[in-house]
């Protein structure tokens, strides 16, 4: 049986400045853990062949699909804040990109082995850490978050060591590119004006060619990209999901969500929760990502400045012009989004009630997803145990403006449509890591993961999953794979 996979390797086709060839490292006992069969069907991949030994050789690293030509990727970025001019894929390799009817997609492996950019480390990656990001980019996609996939994952059966010995895993990561904002920043810094054109052409063409035809391509790359991260943090925002390391090597050009170390949907709502242990002064706390998506942006502008205009004074013009674009089009999108979880339509009234729900979930210590999914059966007015008697003032205000607009049936159907009974919590997702370490069980993350895949299914709001933490449960700090 051969792969059933059309691959293209126009990435690999730019500039050896570009990347680097990688030969393939192989493990001695690969297992295949999980596959997804609706991204392969998107894919145009036979579920068949996913559960073949073909297939697990090359999830593992061990064996190379015809047409694809292994690379890893150079690029560099502002990691909290401060300047690396040279970072790379580490620990993952570009095998090429799949080909649909109307698209492509990069078919990546991460934790397959060290590459010229790996700075030292075993370019491998604990089983955790896979699961992790299996988990919740699984779960982003199906709360409709542009975001990186999840086709397999894959136990290597040997150990790879931390700060104790850990099982290894590799991931097979599909997105619609890989290319970064330090992409761009690596090329910029070095001055080399070529390859930043060829890399912004390439960008363009792939995923804004809309913005070819304008006056300035490249400005309108600008803007293309300022608009899909402004819904993107609104997104983010609005669910609650606190990526934990923001760095511009870890933003996507196309606006996917990328590289889920640290993250973590948070449970009792507080602005300035932070849960990753690397971010020790509070850069990437939930509060904060809008704006750091913001100053993101602006150091990708910088990037782009000697191709948006010759003249560094025009240029610089043009690109604060856009820039201060981004916080009006967040705050649109974050009200529209919250006014849905609300059942309402966005106007003034919706804003300012969303605005005053989010300072009594705060005030009151209460959990940010149960609090929304919740709403549902105050439509109608009922008495309910220990609800302070803000909530409730709040509620009347709420109701009246609600079903104002819709019926109380019509009501109940919106906000379940926008209030996920179900989000991958970092207990769940601790246990099923867990289980795998101590009893190399894995049902615990398929369980997790074919809950946290249909979030909004009300027949699951009395699942376990659908649980906020005990105290003894909860998770204070996640930790980078790395």
């Amino acid at each position: 049986m051969s792969a059933p996979i059309t691959f293209d390797n126009s990435y690999s086709r730019l500039s050896e400045r570009f990347h680097q060839s990688q030969p393939l490292q192989p493990v001695q006992n690969p297992a295949l853990i999980e596959i997804n069969p609706s991204l392969a069907a998107a894919l145009s991949i036979d579920e068949q062949w996913l559960t073949s030994e073909e297939a697990l050789g090359i999830f593992s690293g061990n064996t190379l699909p015809e047409g694809a030509t292994p690379i890893a990727t150079v690029y560099a970025g502002y990691q909290f804040g401060h300047w690396n001019p040279q970072l790379g894929d580490g620990r993952a390799l570009l095998l090429g990109e799949i080909l649909t009817e109307e698209n492509r997609f990069d078919l990546q492996l991460k934790g397959s082995g060290p590459t010229a950019y790996s700075r030292g480390g075993d370019g491998r990656s604990p089983l955790g850490p896979v699961i992790r990001e299996y988990i919740v980019s699984e779960a982003m996609a199906a709360l409709g978050v542009p975001t990186t996939r999840a086709l397999a994952a894959v136990a290597t059966g040997e150990q790879v060591y931390r700060e104790t010995a850990e099982p290894g895993g590799i991931l097979t990561r599909v997105a619609s590119s890989h290319i970064r904002f330090g992409t761009f920043q690596y090329f910029s810094a070095s001055q080399d004006l070529d390859s930043l054109r060829q890399l912004a052409d390439y960008a363009l063409a792939r995923h804004y060619p809309e913005a070819e035809d304008e006056p300035s391509p490249y400005l309108g790359l600008l803007d293309a990209v300022i608009a899909e991260f402004a819904r993107l943090i609104a997104q983010w925002q609005n669910l609650g999901f606190i990526h934990g390391v923001m760095n511009t090597d870890n933003m996507l050009i196309c606006g996917e969500t990328v590289d889920y170390g640290p993250c973590a949907f948070m449970d009792t709502f507080k602005q300035s929760t932070v849960y990753s242990a690397i971010d020790q002064q509070g850069r990437y706390a939930y509060q904060n990502q809008p704006s750091i998506a913001h100053w993101n942006l602006m150091t990708l502008a910088q990037a782009l400045l000697p191709l948006i205009d010759s003249n560094e004074e025009a240029a610089i013009e043009a690109a604060k012009a856009s820039l201060e674009t981004f916080p009006k089009l967040f705050e649109r999108a974050f009200t529209d989004l919250g006014a849905a979880k609300l059942g309402l339509t966005p106007s003034s009234r919706s804003a300012q009630l969303l605005t005053e729900f989010l300072t009594l979930l705060e005030q009151q210590e209460l959990d940010y997803s149960l609090s929304f999914s919740g709403l549902k059966d105050r439509v109608i007015p009922k008495v309910i145990a220990d609800d302070p008697s803000e909530i409730t003032a709040w509620a009347e205000h709420w109701r009246q403006a609600l079903l104002a607009e819709l019926s109380v049936e019509e009501a109940k159907a919106r906000l379940s449509a926008s209030n996920p009974v179900i989000i991958p919590r970092n207990h769940h997702i601790e246990f099923a890591i867990q289980a795998a370490y101590r009893d190399h069980d894995f049902e615990p993350f398929k369980a997790l993961n074919a809950a946290v895949t249909d979030p909004y299914n009300e027949a699951l709001a009395t699942s376990v999953f659908a649980s906020a933490p005990a105290d003894s449960e909860r998770v204070q700090r996640t930790f980078c794979g790395t």
